[in-house]
């Protein structure tokens, strides 16, 4: 047996040992693709990597030429207004991948319902952003991974401009997590009495219906800065 049918045979019973005899779940090759063990858990992807189905321009029934997909990403290009998602949710996991131009701002919000002026003034932000470069960055409650203007995050956990970040959100029947990275930057209750003083304390005050929904779309706000995602998923809690 030859040094190379050694090393495939060794792994072939690694793989039957590990796996009980069984195939090996099948990972995702590329992008905005969810493996065999994703689709069993009830992930769902919210963007196939090549077209903007699912989503439109808040407060319109479409799309904006502002939004494109480019290189299996949903990248705000243009003048394109914040999006969100055709469907509402309440408790649920999102995953994502974001990439922002340098000196750039976005922003992931949930919760959001239709009818005031911007997406804002209803769903509570995860802040996207250029820490370095852009102002937002010298306060942490204003930085990236914070919920914006209310809860700061633990440490900067960003990458350099132009490269992906990943975000882990959960929103588990009014408990939040912010993840970045892999790392846990800030946690909260949704309706309590923390959250109601900090928002008493904050802007929001000034919108009656912010952080009231108990379910409503995801949105990706247009700040005016090139911004991409990719990845996005979601499951159900």
């Amino acid at each position: 047996m030859t040094r190379l049918q050694t090393s495939f045979y060794c792994a072939s019973l690694l793989s039957l040992a590990c796996h009980g005899g069984a195939a090996p779940v099948q990972e995702a090759a590329g992008h905005n693709i969810l493996t065999e063990a994703e689709v069993r858990a009830g992930w769902r992807m919210l963007f196939d990597g090549e077209s903007t189905s699912g989503w439109r321009v808040y407060m319109t029934d479409g799309m904006s030429d502002g939004w494109q997909v480019e290189e299996g990403a949903l990248t705000r290009v243009g003048n394109g207004g914040d999006i969100i998602t055709e469907d509402k949710f309440e408790s649920f996991e999102l995953q994502l991948e974001w990439q922002i131009a340098p000196g750039g701002n976005s922003g992931i919000m949930y919760h959001v319902i239709e009818g005031p002026r911007a997406p804002y003034e209803t769903g509570p932000e995860m802040q996207v952003l250029d820490n370095v470069a852009h102002h937002d960055g010298l306060d942490l409650l204003t930085s990236a991974g914070a919920c914006y203007g209310l809860y700061l995050p633990s440490r900067d956990v960003t990458r350099p401009a132009g490269e992906w970040n990943a975000v882990r959100l959960v929103i588990d029947r009014g408990h939040v997590e912010h993840w970045l990275n892999g790392t846990l930057l800030c946690s909260f209750d949704l309706w309590s009495d923390d959250w109601n003083s900090r928002v008493e304390a904050s802007k929001f005050k000034e919108w009656p219906l912010f952080g009231k929904a108990r379910s409503g779309h995801i949105s990706l706000q247009d700040h005016g800065d090139r911004v991409a995602y990719r990845n996005i998923k979601l499951r159900s809690l």
